[in-house]
């Protein structure tokens, strides 16, 4: 009985190809996208969840700042980590990360600029699984020369020979001993350092060494001691039992015993699994891309799925006496329910190969402009167990309801000829949920790339173009008037200066300050920027109040601050307050306009530019507008004079800009692809509905062209149901589209507009695509010869 099912059902899937062929190809386009979401949603929640003890890592947070410069900050003073091992009973590790970003690796005759590097403690090989290929795990680090490096990091400098030992020079002169060889991270992990060395070396260089200052009085031993520097991110495994609630008021606890002068510092953690997607207070960090995913994966497979429940109840009328002979010589609803099952499983499995096959084959494509390395691994049983599910679900959804209606025809009805369908309602509806899940992701697809060309074209409030950003080591930052001499001699350069701040990424910011007339509760963070006099003319900063810099000594307690910062201080007279920032007393002479210097995600926070050419390491050239290579070169010159073979990092401002938002220009690819595939998938089984709907009234047709029906009225017969459904489609979709779109556009400070003709734009070209699907059925039916379609009557 089985073969014989087999047979049938092959039979009839061969003898309908039309159909069948719409079925297949929505199906397929439907699972290929529903695959490659599931494998990109699967890579987003997998992120640290591969270490050990996941469950029990929690990242430390601080609270601080008032007003507009609230925030929850993910990097923490350095004594945390090493008072709450000693201190707190249900801590059981602690590691401390400080990052330094890029940085040169030499050996022998290879130098590269490695841009992954961080001083973290020996724990961090014992709380994260990060294991040593090579090296002692009970001594990562034997002393404060010591460097651990990745696999591929090894392979780069010494080839096939034994890393370990090795002498390795990092930056210009410090000498660096290969101590230990990490494999290379997981592309699912947060860390993604290349280099790393002791946070013990860091201590002995910044405090031993250095002698930092606070308050102008104590000398440091430590960092240990240092209770102000805000650098460290701060990881605690805590006992399985722990409450993390409790940890975090402990640490508030020893901070404010520590330094009792600070306003109230709540501390707050956050597990290492939610890094990923979340940022330290709770809110969307990516899990809202995460979420739409989701539902757009579910949708894509839900209008699939209605193509061929549509396609499968739109056509039970031919086989309705299939159905009625069936019963006749004995078949039962099992049998025809089981048949119609097995029918429905050698479609979707002709259609699940090909999808499978689509995805391998196009898998790299896809990882090109999802900016993932995602694999499809035989060997991963969560990732076949999710693809499994998502196919059985999208099998049912397709089978069961089809089944179970032609199934339950009544035979003496059909051979009758009192059949009747009583289910186009039901296919009106979904051909409508269809639409209205197209309309929503053309509409989202307009609005992001709408945002995203705001973006690229707001007035920041500074000047981005034409502009070369190069970071500077001391040894050419204490040469900056003869590099700036040499490079101005260049006609290609317009002007040359110094800043202690990058324009793109940020600077350093803090809330140790004061000033005349500051409430008591108050707790204002500034974003800092050292510069000289020049910086304001350069990125064309308008000054409002006050005057600019003159590049005298007497600068050094001088401070210009933008107009957040005095709306947020409560100044209505700002010129001539005094002002203390961390340690330096002064006061403010000048009030530049609000300029947008962070993520167009960010609102614009108080800053405060303070005259310190020393602490000025970011070198920023203006070129003309054809003169980027020349002044390269010749940057390239002077580079030479001071680093000899030191790699020569640069990019252009603009440039760094747009790449802030790298994540966005991903998703409107994705969404433009989704809205592609989502209107093939409904204009496939609009194609075959009319196609279908057109046989069914052909006689209607013939009959309707003899009395004198022209083409024109034909056309509109056949259109005009499933224009009006189209129709109704947009009506539902657009207010769920503009709450979805506000949803998103919250996520920025700067945003777009939302005006109308976005959401009729999108209808206007639903309806066109779809009457454009339907006439080319239409106007094929209302050309054919009525003769053929009445001969027989």
């Amino acid at each position: 009985m089985i073969k014989n099912f087999i047979k049938t059902a092959w039979r009839s899937i061969f003898s309908n190809k039309f159909y069948s062929a719409i079925n297949i190809l929505g199906l397929t386009a439907g699972l290929v996208v529903g695959i490659f979401l599931l494998l990109w949603i699967q890579d987003e929640l997998s992120y640290d969840r591969f270490h050990k003890h996941h469950r029990s890592i929690y990242k430390i947070g601080i609270e601080g700042g008032t007003g507009i410069s609230k925030r929850i900050s993910g990097s923490i003073i350095a004594p945390v980590g090493s008072s709450a091992k000693k201190e707190i009973p249900e801590v059981q590790d602690a590691v401390r990360i400080f990052k330094i970003g890029d940085a040169a690796l030499k050996y022998k005759e290879k130098r590269f600029n490695e841009k992954n590097l961080a001083f973290v403690d020996p724990s961090y090989f014992s709380v994260f699984d990060f294991s040593l290929m090579q090296g002692d795990p009970k001594r990562p680090f034997p002393d404060n020369n010591s460097v651990v490096i990745t696999q591929s990091t090894a392979h780069r400098y010494f080839g096939n020979e034994n890393p370990i030992g090795k002498t390795v020079i990092l930056g210009i002169e410090d000498l660096c001993v290969v101590s230990g060889v990490i494999a290379d991270y997981p592309e699912n992990s947060t860390f993604q350092f290349q280099v790393l060395l002791p946070i013990s070396r860091f201590n002995e260089h910044a405090y031993i060494k250095n002698k930092t200052t606070y308050d102008n009085k104590t000398f440091l031993s430590s960092m240990d001691e240092d209770w102000s520097n805000f650098s460290f991110e701060t990881y605690l495994q805590l006992r399985p039992d722990a409450n993390p609630a409790t940890i975090a008021q402990k640490l508030q606890s020893i901070h404010e015993r520590n330094k009792p002068e600070d306003a109230p510092v709540p501390y707050v953690t956050q597990a290492l699994a939610k890094v990923h997607l979340y940022q330290m207070d709770g809110s969307d960090g990516g899990i809202g891309t995460v979420r739409i995913f989701i539902g757009v994966a579910i949708m894509i497979l839900v209008i699939a799925s209605i193509n061929y429940i549509n396609l499968s109840t739109a056509r039970s009328l031919s086989r309705a006496k299939e159905v009625g002979i069936r019963k006749i010589i004995g078949a039962g609803k099992k049998e025809l329910f089981f048949q119609f099952i097995l029918e429905t499983t050698l479609l979707f499995t002709i259609a699940s190969t090909l999808a499978l096959a689509i995805v391998f084959s196009c898998l790299p494509l896809f990882n090109n402009f999802s900016g993932k390395h995602i694999s499809l691994q035989l060997s991963n049983p969560t990732l076949w167990t999710s693809i499994l599910t998502m196919l059985i679900g999208t099998l049912l959804l397709t089978s069961i309801y089809p089944a179970l209606l032609l199934s339950k025809f009544d035979p003496i009805k059909v051979l009758k000829g009192r059949f009747a369908l009583k289910n186009s309602s039901a296919r009106k509806i979904l051909v409508v949920l269809q639409f209205t899940v197209s309309i929503i992701l053309i509409t989202l697809t307009i609005v992001i790339g709408r945002q995203l060309d705001y973006i690229k074209h707001q007035n920041l409030g500074y000047e981005k173009d034409h502009i070369i950003s190069i970071g500077m080591a001391p040894k050419m930052s204490k040469h900056f008037d003869a590099v700036k001499s040499e490079l101005l001699k260049n006609k290609d350069i317009d002007a040359v200066i110094r800043l202690g701040r990058d324009m793109v990424y940020g600077g350093g910011s803090t809330g140790d300050n004061d000033w005349d007339g500051k409430p008591s509760k108050s707790n204002l963070w500034f974003n800092i920027t050292y510069s000289d006099q020049s910086a304001l003319s350069f990125f064309q900063i308008k000054l409002t109040q006050g005057r600019n810099f003159t590049g005298s000594t007497a600068d050094s307690t001088h401070f210009i601050v933008n107009e957040t910062a005095v709306r947020e201080m409560g100044l209505k007279d700002p010129i001539g307050t005094r002002l203390r920032i961390r340690t330096v007393p002064g006061t403010i002479i000048g009030v530049v306009k609000d300029f947008n210097y962070a993520s167009a995600r960010q609102k614009i926070e108080p800053m405060v530019f303070q005259y310190s050419p020393k602490d000025c390491w970011q070198l920023y050239i203006k070129t003309t507008a054809s003169g980027a290579k020349s002044a390269l070169n010749s940057m390239q010159q002077i580079w030479k004079n001071y680093y000899d073979d030191m790699p020569m990092n640069y990019s252009f401002l603009d440039e760094s800009y747009q790449k802030q938002y790298t994540n966005e220009q991903k998703q409107g690819t994705l969404f433009n692809f989704f809205a592609l595939i989502a209107i093939l998938i409904s204009c496939l089984g609009l194609l075959g509905l009319c196609t279908y709907t057109a046989q069914v009234k052909t006689k209607e047709i013939g009959i309707r062209k003899v009395l004198g029906a022209t083409v024109f009225n034909i056309i509109k017969l056949l259109n005009k149901e499933f224009l009006v459904l189209v129709i109704l489609a947009n009506v539902i979709a657009i207010p769920i589209a503009l709450y979805f779109s506000i949803n998103w556009l919250n996520g920025f400070a700067f945003r777009t507009t939302l005006p109308m003709t976005i959401f009729l734009y999108a209808g206007g070209i639903t309806i066109a695509i779809a009457l454009f699907t339907v006439s080319f059925q239409s106007i094929k039916a209302a050309y054919a010869n009525p003769v053929k379609s009445l001969h027989d009557e």
